[in-house]
């Protein structure tokens, strides 16, 4: 079994120590690098080649979001998964919508951290649809007028039925509801996903609630 391989970037030492730590203990997961600020991240993602990025959003140079943004555009990103103290702010959404898969709190249990690795670096994300309703309720300020017709050009290219799946992951409901409400196969609606991803050029369906969010799909939803 081939080590799922980590990066931790925190600039606090007791953080860092605390992660590696604890992750040394896990035999699938290998801690390949630390970094004390975004600024040191580029270099040692091309040393260390990490498969996972733990990222702490507020570092005093250069901060994780900006890290964030810039690892995700390139080829072959690491996953990035956000570790901040707020269960959702401004700072975590911008790193959602720059393509990181996720986010923890600094205080999760050791095994859910552990879990959230595991998960990321096999593809999928770590919100819960609870928390992706969670970061829609912080988020639902209305869009600037911009951004809502960008986002609403984007979803253009949708099918009819993407489009219903795209609303329905931006209301948070797991494969299965909305296999249940759309009256379809858990493996069609993961199909829709995966073709909505690739048409929209997106990393996770984080990013799909958001840019539906953005469109002002959810509201329509909401209308009687």
């Amino acid at each position: 079994m081939t080590a799922i391989r980590v990066l931790l970037v925190d600039d606090d030492p007791l953080v860092r120590a605390g992660l590696s730590f604890m992750m040394g203990g896990a035999d699938d997961i290998e801690i390949v690098g630390e970094a004390a600020d975004g600024g040191e991240v580029g270099a040692l993602v091309d040393r260390t080649r990490p498969d996972v990025v733990l990222m702490d959003i507020r570092m005093p140079t250069v901060d994780g979001l900006t890290a964030t943004e810039s690892l995700r555009g390139r080829e072959d990103a690491p996953q990035v998964v956000v570790l901040t103290t707020f269960h959702a702010d401004e700072q975590v959404l911008r790193a959602l919508r720059a393509g990181a898969a996720g986010f923890v709190l600094k205080d999760t249990p050791p095994a859910e951290i552990l879990a959230a690795v595991r998960r990321v670096a096999a593809g999928d994300p770590v919100l819960s649809p609870a928390v992706t309703r969670q970061l829609m309720a912080h988020a639902a300020g209305t869009p600037t007028g911009t951004r809502r017709t960008r986002a609403r050009a984007r979803l253009a290219g949708l099918g009819d039925r993407e489009r219903e799946v795209a609303v329905a992951v931006g209301r948070g409901l797991a494969n299965a509801e909305i296999a249940a409400e759309l009256y379809m196969s858990v493996a069609t609606v993961k199909t829709h996903v995966s073709r909505i991803l690739a048409k929209l050029d997106l990393n996770n369906r984080v990013q799909i609630a958001l840019l539906a969010h953005d469109a002002g799909l959810l509201e329509e939803t909401d209308r009687p």
